[in-house]
C-alpha cells in the first residue's frame, strides 16, 4: 500500500485544538514537532550547545507541525477532505496543509545501506549487527545496532577517544565512562581487555542500550555496572563511584560537562591512572586544558581531530 503524507503546519497554540480534531477522528498515528518545545530546549539546554549544528538552530525558526499518513486510496482521500475541513472549521491562523504521496517502503530499513563496518585505530573494527559480510580481520569486533544507539563511533572525538584507549588500556585495568551514552568506549574497553567497566550517564535510556550493546557483544553483565544520574548533584552516587580508583576515567561528552566533571575526576583516578576526555570544539580546547590543569590534572597529550579537540590526562605531582 502506499500513502499519503499530510503535514500540518501551525502555531504552537494551534498544536493541541487540531490533536484533538484528529483524535476524535479515530487517528492517533500522530507526528508532532513544537518548535516552541524544541527552542526551549535549545535555551534551557546550553551546555549540550557544541553539538548543536546549523540545521538544528534554524528549526528554532520554523513553524510547528502535524504529520499523519493516510491510505493512498479513495478511503484515504475521503478522510483527508474530511481532516482539512475539520481543521480548518477551527480559524487558527497560520495553519496551511500540505500533502505527498509515498511509496509504501521499510524507511527505517533503508538507511542500512550507508552504515558499513568503521575501522578506528589499529585495533577496532565497529559492526553493525546486521553486517554479514565482514571482512577477515585480527581486529577487535564491536557489535552495534545504530538504530537504538547515542553512539556508533563515527564521530571524530569518539574516534579520538578509541585510539587513545587502544593506547593507554592494560589488560586487567578497570574503567569507568562517565556521560556513557550507548557505551561504545566502555564495552570497547572490555572487549581489549579490561577486566571491568562502570558507565554513568544522566539518561536512563542511555544505561539501558550500553547494557544492550554489552549483551550484542557475548561480555558477561557480571563486568558491567550501569547508573542513572548526574554526579555534579548526586552526592551518594558519587560517593559510591569514589569508593574505588580506577585506571582509566572517560569523559566524551561536551566542554560545559567536562568542565563541571573536572572537580571530581581526581577522585576516581588511581595515583597512576588516565584520565581521556573529548567533545570538546576546538575554540574551547584552551578553556578546558585551563579548568582540567587548575583541578589537578597534567596534561599528557592533546589532539585535534577537524573541528574536535581530546586530552590524555594523569594526576598531577
Amino acid at each position: 500500500m502506499n500513502w499519503i503524507q499530510l503535514k500540518i503546519t501551525t502555531t504552537g497554540e494551534g498544536i493541541d485544538p487540531i490533536c484533538g480534531v484528529l483524535y476524535d477522528m479515530g487517528i492517533t498515528g500522530i507526528e508532532i514537532s513544537d518548535k516552541d518545545d524544541f527552542k526551549e530546549f535549545l535555551e534551557n539546554n546550553r551546555k549540550y550547545w557544541d553539538y548543536v549544528d546549523e540545521e538544528l538552530e534554524r528549526l528554532k525558526t520554523a513553524d510547528s507541525c502535524i504529520t499523519v499518513y493516510l491510505s493512498d486510496d479513495s478511503e484515504g482521500k475521503i478522510l483527508l477532505d474530511e481532516i482539512k475541513t475539520a481543521v480548518s472549521a477551527l480559524s487558527l491562523e497560520n495553519t496551511m496543509f500540505y500533502t505527498e504521496n509515498m511509496k509504501d517502503e521499510d524507511w527505517s530499513e533503508n538507511w542500512k545501506q550507508y552504515f558499513k563496518p568503521l575501522e578506528i585505530g589499529e585495533k577496532v573494527l565497529i559492526v553493525p549487527e546486521w553486517e554479514e559480510n565482514i571482512p577477515e580481520t585480527d581486529r577487535v569486533r564491536f557489535v552495534i545496532n545504530p538504530g537504538v544507539s547515542f553512539g556508533t563511533g563515527s564521530h571524530e572525538s569518539t574516534k579520538m577517544c578509541i585510539e587513545e584507549i587502544e593506547k593507554h588500556l592494560k589488560d586487567g585495568d578497570s574503567v569507568l565512562d562517565l556521560g556513557c551514552g550507548s557505551g561504545i568506549l566502555s564495552v570497547i574497553a572490555l572487549l581489549l581487555g579490561a577486566k571491568d567497566a562502570v558507565a554513568v550517564d544522566i539518561d536512563p535510556m542511555a544505561v539501558e542500550t550500553a547494557y544492550s550493546n554489552l549483551a550484542l557483544n557475548n561480555l558477561p553483565q557480571e563486568t558491567y555496572q550501569g547508573y542513572a544520574g548526574d554526579i555534579t548533584s548526586d552526592n551518594a552516587l558519587c560517593e559510591k563511584l569514589a569508593e574505588r580508583k580506577y585506571d582509566i576515567v572517560l569523559a566524551n561528552i561536551v566542554a560545559d560537562v567536562i568542565i563541571n566533571l573536572s572537580g571530581f575526576v581526581k577522585d576516581f583516578m588511581k595515583d597512576d591512572g588516565t584520565f581521556i576526555c573529548s567533545g570538546i570544539i576546538i575554540e574551547r580546547k584552551d578553556e578546558v586544558r585551563k579548568v582540567l590543569e587548575n583541578a589537578g590534572l597534567r596534561i599528557k597529550e592533546e589532539r585535534v581531530m577537524n573541528e574536535w579537540a581530546a586530552f590524555v590526562a594523569e594526576k598531577g605531582m
